[in-house]
């Protein structure tokens, strides 16, 4: 995920599942290049791949996203908590300028 190709990856199979080729057409890096980061995505299970005939197609499987999702919630809580007070904290000093 923090690869940003693997995430315009994903964001483009949210449409629906595509061919290899497909996928790789629509980034300027090398079609090896491409394969590496679906087999990174496959391992992560965030990409099913089935065939279709002579073709692989991919698909998203934005279960695993749940989990980070839901394990990344507690930490929004407490970023968005000091963001507010540090906004706080800010137009007090702009206040007594």
């Amino acid at each position: 995920m923090a690869d940003p190709t693997r995430r315009a990856i994903l964001d483009s199979l949210r449409a629906g599942g595509q061919p290899v080729g497909a996928i790789a057409a629509a980034f300027p890096v090398s079609r090896p290049a491409i394969s590496k980061h679906l087999r990174v995505l496959r391992r992560s299970a965030l990409v099913v791949e089935r065939k279709r005939g002579r073709e692989r197609i991919c698909e998203l499987n934005a279960e695993p996203l749940a989990a980070v999702h839901d394990w990344t919630a507690a930490y929004r809580v407490l970023w968005t908590g000091r963001l507010e007070r540090l906004k706080r904290f800010v137009e007090e000093q702009q206040g007594k300028e």
